[in-house]
């Protein structure tokens, strides 16, 4: 393993950083990479295993989040939603009786609104999603696609029986024991073909891929398990780079190490890497701990891994920049 400290000069590299983002740590990884991109392209590719139908409307959390974060929008606090958000038609919908287990901000709200209405004028979600992207004010310099325009949804088999993923998530919170997990859809499914004509544009050797610090069951395998899509990446990436969501024994946020518990796996930065590794074979070159875990690298089981130690932990959005500056500058240097 190599242990490396976040002071490199990233503007001597030049390249596209396709990100693989879910959750609030895939988000402010796609911030921190678009703010010390200097002139590089980076493609967002976010999951859509989360969306659901929420009052007719189609909800994209994994890729709003994306969008507001890279428009400066986002909920710094919470890391989710709206900043300076008002609550005025949630707190009316309580008083109608309606569904208040999913909370949607009035900002939030016309967000879901004009994308109902892109899809219902007949944008596909891809071209939809560039639209409101626009609208909001994501710099040029970053493309966020969402993995695929067909429909992919994450469900859950847990001690309670299968639910879909925003009934686990957000109505059960996390609480069930989790036993397995579905992507419903994705047999059929296929990336989306503005991110293959993307990634078509560009050399081999001009396109780095990284797969954000999100959780591997609910965010990275909708998006990884999409058929085509390894291939895909693997086939145009001069390097795939994965940063574990794991550090000292836990997530900082969300299920990830609860769900790996449950599932008998051990909750390390270690028992991510074997994980991803076996699910995902030869996909991966450079993996990324925390310096946290450095002790662990020195196993028998990890000798033949290239792993890069730093602090990962992206705690405010100078920090995030810090850490997007050195991934930049790991993903181009030679192992």
């Amino acid at each position: 393993y190599v242990s490396m400290t976040p002071n490199g000069d990233a503007s001597k590299i030049s390249s596209t950083v396709v990100v693989l983002s879910g959750g609030g740590g895939g988000a402010r990884l796609a911030g921190a990479l678009s703010g010390e991109a200097k002139g590089r392209q980076v493609i967002v590719v976010t999951n859509t295993g989360d969306d659901f139908e929420h009052l007719g409307l189609l909800i994209c959390p994994d890729t709003d989040s994306v969008l507001y974060t890279l428009s400066g929008k986002i909920d710094q606090q919470r890391g989710w939603g709206r900043a300076e958000e008002s609550w005025l038609v949630f707190e009316e919908l309580k008083n109608i009786a309606g569904p208040a287990w999913f909370q949607v901000g009035d900002k939030d709200l016309a967000l879901h609104l004009l994308r109902a209405s892109l899809l219902s004028d007949g944008q596909g979600l891809v071209e939809a999603t560039r639209a409101l992207a626009k609208q909001l004010g994501v710099p040029d310099s970053v493309i966020v696609v969402p993995a695929t325009e067909s429909p992919v949804r994450t469900h859950v088999l847990t001690d309670q029986g299968r639910m879909a993923f925003q009934e686990y998530f957000v109505g059960q919170r996390c609480e069930p024991v989790l036993k397995d997990v579905i992507y419903e859809g994705v047999d059929a499914a296929s990336p989306s073909q503005w991110l293959v004509d993307l990634l078509s544009q560009r050399g081999t050797r001009e396109i780095d891929v990284v797969l954000g610090p999100s959780n591997p069951f609910l965010s990275l395998g909708p998006i990884l398990d999409i058929p085509g899509m390894m291939a895909l990446l693997r086939q145009q990436a001069r390097r795939v780079v994965a940063i574990s969501p794991i550090i000292g024994g836990r997530a900082l946020k969300g299920p990830a190490a609860k769900i790996m518990s449950e599932l008998g796996l051990p909750v390390s930065a270690a028992g991510w890497t074997l994980w991803m590794s076996e699910r995902y074979p030869d996909l991966v070159d450079t993996w990324v701990w925390d310096e946290a875990d450095e002790g662990q690298a020195n196993s028998d089981a990890l000798k033949s891994f290239d792993i890069r130690t730093t602090s990962t932990v992206m705690s405010d959005p100078a920090i995030a920049r810090q850490f997007g500056a050195w991934l930049l500058e790991a993903c181009a240097s030679e192992c």
